[in-house]
């Protein structure tokens, strides 16, 4: 626990950085612009799309029964809207995801592994194309069990519960391989990924609750349909933040363990030339 502990308040000191706070702009303005545009032409034609499916399979009697039933009736008004909101929801994820891994994580590595791991050596073969194929198959796993999990999302309690389960395993897969994918090899990094499954799992649970807190901003009924542009941008940028900030939290972590691998390995230390 210890050094998750640590790990975590030299995240926190990290993220303070004027370089990793301006990290957030770039991943952040491309979202923006990307989901302007499908907005834009996108968004009206899913909310129809969504009523006509309602009306054609009686939804909104049993929607309206449902949400009556856990006494949340004013939804039904606007469960067209939201639930259109929901369904982007997770795009916008994928978009932010994608941007961090791509342009954030070589900065976050390079950041974190040269102020405390100076003298680390990079023995790994990690690629650009790695990196895309982890997030985008973790995506269609994590796309799936959002889409099964997705009626729950009505019933506060039992969302907050999903969305950091979701979360956690989401960002242990993606992050923690671009973590160490520069550093360590493919035998390294698939032990630290075994021996430390527990605390990576921890961090990424607790990342996904802080991940869940752009969901509150969802959960404002007719107020959220009618403030939907600002919200979506507010939303983006607060998940470009939780992701910055877990890939320093993973990345701090992860090279502590790796440095802590190869010192009881010390068999496995390449010889100088």
């Amino acid at each position: 626990m210890h050094p998750v502990l640590a790990a975590f308040f030299r995240a926190v000191w990290s993220q303070m950085h004027a370089r990793m706070l301006l990290l957030t702009l770039m991943p952040f303005l491309l979202s923006v612009v990307i989901w302007g545009v499908v907005l834009w032409l996108g968004f009206q034609p899913l909310i129809d799309w969504i009523h006509g499916w309602f009306l054609d399979n009686n939804g909104f009697r049993i929607v309206g029964d449902v949400l009556g039933w856990f006494g949340l009736g004013a939804i039904k008004a606007v469960i067209v809207p939201l639930l259109a909101m929901w369904v982007l929801l997770p795009l916008m994820i994928l978009t932010a995801l994608v941007f961090i891994g791509t342009l954030a994580m070589p900065v976050v590595v390079k950041h974190v592994a040269s102020r405390r791991f100076p003298t680390l050596e990079q023995r790994g073969n990690g690629s650009l194309l790695g990196s895309l194929w982890i997030a985008l198959s973790s995506f269609v796993i994590f796309l799936l069990l959002w889409l099964v999990t997705l009626p729950l999302s009505a019933i506060p309690p039992l969302g907050f519960l999903v969305q950091p389960l979701l979360w956690g395993w989401l960002t242990y897969r993606v992050l923690a391989y671009d973590a160490l994918s520069l550093h360590a090899d493919t035998i390294e990094l698939h032990a630290i990924l075994r021996q430390h499954k527990w605390p990576l799992l921890l961090i990424g649970t607790v990342a996904g609750a802080l991940g869940a807190m752009p969901t509150l901003l969802w959960l404002g009924g007719a107020l959220s349909v009618v403030l939907f542009p600002l919200l979506a941008a507010l939303s983006i940028w607060l998940y470009v933040l939780v992701f910055i900030f877990t890939g320093l939290w993973f990345e701090h972590y992860c090279l502590a363990a790796l440095t802590q691998h190869r010192q009881a390995n010390p068999s496995t230390i390449s010889s100088p030339d």
